[in-house]
């Protein structure tokens, strides 16, 4: 297979999954899917790497499922990062202009001066995000570029990881055969694919429940105010329906994935499902309803922590637009009614829409994070040239995150 220069391939790297998506910019400029390849996860925890043979071997699989689908070979990769190493913390930075315009470099210092806090010497920086401008006293620019000045500050969120989470993401995809091109916090990688302009610009909420964490993003006025990652997901469920209900664990994720409610008042209690034991015991029947108030109680647990970490932004009155919720654990019925009777808001659930090509297929939130990984590649010019191959790859790809978020505006 020949290697194709105007591909973005995003790389979703999970507790539960790998998933692999590969784009295309067609003749016309626009962005269209083209490949798709899953495996399942078996060697993180909750967003960490804690098995590298195995996750190579499911970085592979997803990878070679993504290349026959599309006809190419992979060689670059956009890889999501998540778990509860991950932090958010705001910033303000500030330079002198001396009376003149504002330039893109003087965009560059003051967001660089931002980033000069004290970072503990285990952790790096991932994303330094800018919420707005300020000009001599005047805030709420989104461009500050030309406008004349004495003095130009900015408000940011950085977002820092684990350095050697990361290196070990990185090890794993080079041990795969493949360069990382850059590294992208999930849920600002889901919020790509999921959220509207317009959800951004009045206030919301975006609510990713994976396998092993489950990651908050909160927007107001077109920019990310807040992040976190919670380390409950859905994997939690799965253990839970496990303990409950005397089943292998690789069957209680079926069953939730098959049968799984999220509120117990939905289904029946004379609808039966089977259920196979364990050690070669004889299989039983339980009721849905049974299944779902195992379930319930673990999701409402989650949206309740979640629900704190809104409160606890300080922009739990400011979100009209309510909270988005995507993910794979979120397919279960009821989990958007259960959601809304939690956290107090409107609600509803974030699929990938906003692609070519394979659309219908992608149209699943499980695809979320994947297709919003492509996306920031597509709306960084498509950029997946650079190539890294030392584990430390912070400073190698930090000019190129932050030349993307000042896109954001």
């Amino acid at each position: 297979m020949a290697e194709k220069q105007d591909l973005i391939v995003g790389l979703d790297i999970g507790t539960t999954k790998v998933c692999a998506i590969v784009g295309e910019i067609n003749d016309t400029g626009n962005l269209e899917i083209i490949g798709l390849g899953s495996h399942p996860s078996f060697g993180l925890k909750r967003g960490v790497v804690v098995n590298i043979e195995k996750t190579v071997e499911s970085i592979k699989s997803a990878i070679e499922e993504a290349e026959r689908m599309a006809g190419c070979e992979i060689q670059n990769v956009i890889v999501g990062i998540a778990g509860g190493h991950i932090k958010g913390v705001s910033g303000h930075g500030m330079i002198t202009l001396r009376n003149r315009e504002v330039t893109k470099r003087d965009v560059d210092r003051v967001i660089e001066s931002a980033n000069a806090l004290m970072i503990p010497a285990d952790r790096e920086i991932i994303h330094v995000i800018p919420q707005e401008y300020i000009v001599d006293g005047e805030n709420g620019i989104k461009d500050p570029v030309g406008i004349y000045g004495i003095k130009l500050e900015t408000n940011v969120h950085i977002v820092t990881g684990q350095v050697t989470a990361a290196q070990n993401l990185v090890k794993c995809i080079h041990s795969s055969g493949m360069d990382v091109s850059d590294i992208v916090l999930e849920q600002l990688a889901s919020s790509e694919a999921v959220l509207t302009e317009d959800e951004k610009e009045i206030g919301c909420v975006l609510i990713d429940i994976g396998g092993g964490t489950s990651d908050i993003a909160i927007f107001s006025s077109g920019s990310i105010r807040y992040t976190e990652n919670l380390t409950l997901g859905g994997d939690h469920l799965d253990r839970d329906v496990a303990l409950g209900l005397s089943t292998p664990l690789a069957e209680s994720r079926k069953l939730k994935e098959k049968h799984g409610v999220a509120l117990s008042e939905l289904v029946s209690s004379e609808d039966l499902v089977q259920v196979e034991s364990v050690s070669g015991r004889k299989a039983k029947h339980v009721s849905k309803r049974d299944l779902s108030m195992i379930i319930e109680p673990r999701m409402e647990e989650i949206f309740e922590f979640v629900k704190r970490e809104i409160i606890k932004s300080g922009y739990r009155d400011l979100l009209p637009a309510g909270a988005i919720i995507t993910g794979g654990t979120i397919k279960m019925h009821g989990t958007v009614e259960l959601a809304e009777r939690v956290l107090g808001m409107p609600v509803r659930m974030g699929i990938p829409t906003q692609v070519g090509g394979i659309s219908d297929i992608l149209a699943n939130p499980i695809y979320s994070t994947g297709v919003g990984l492509v996306q920031h590649g597509f709306s960084s010019n498509g950029d997946g040239k650079i190539r890294i191959r030392d584990e430390n790859i912070f400073g190698k790809v930090f000019d190129g995150m932050k030349n993307w978020f000042q896109e954001f505006f």
